[in-house]
């Protein structure tokens, strides 16, 4: 039987990844100007199964723009997978993939949609 999904291993990992950079954010001290003056969250971050790789997903608070700040986060990788390796063991430090947080945008747009008079009088 086939499993689906992340075994417990990726997901533990993967939490503790999402908390190292979540820390990292926090502290700042970027020398890169976008990264120095964005507040980025880090909202999930998912790892491929041999832990090799980790997809970080990404949001800027209160903005709509985090896709601008790929760059400087591709910039920033080795920086940021250096702190992962400092603060975790693993035999290997995984790499690191950057991707916008679209899922609150979708759930505002699936709300906003729920709210127009059109569904709202379908829904009544």
């Amino acid at each position: 039987m086939k499993r689906e999904g992340p075994s417990q291993r990726q997901l533990r990992v993967a939490e503790e990844i999402r908390h190292v950079l979540a820390s990292v954010f926090a502290r700042g001290g970027f020398r890169d100007p976008d990264l120095a003056a964005s507040s980025i969250t880090i909202t999930e971050v998912r790892m491929s199964p041999d832990l090799r790789h980790a997809t970080v997903f990404f949001t800027r608070l209160g903005r709509p723009d985090a896709a601008a700040l790929l760059p400087a986060l591709a910039h920033a990788q080795a920086h940021l997978r250096a702190q992962v390796a400092h603060a975790m063991r693993l035999k290997f430090a995984p790499t690191l993939h950057f991707e916008p947080d679209t899922s609150l945008d979708y759930a505002a747009g699936i709300d906003a949609l729920l709210r127009s008079p059109d569904v709202s009088r379908d829904l009544g």
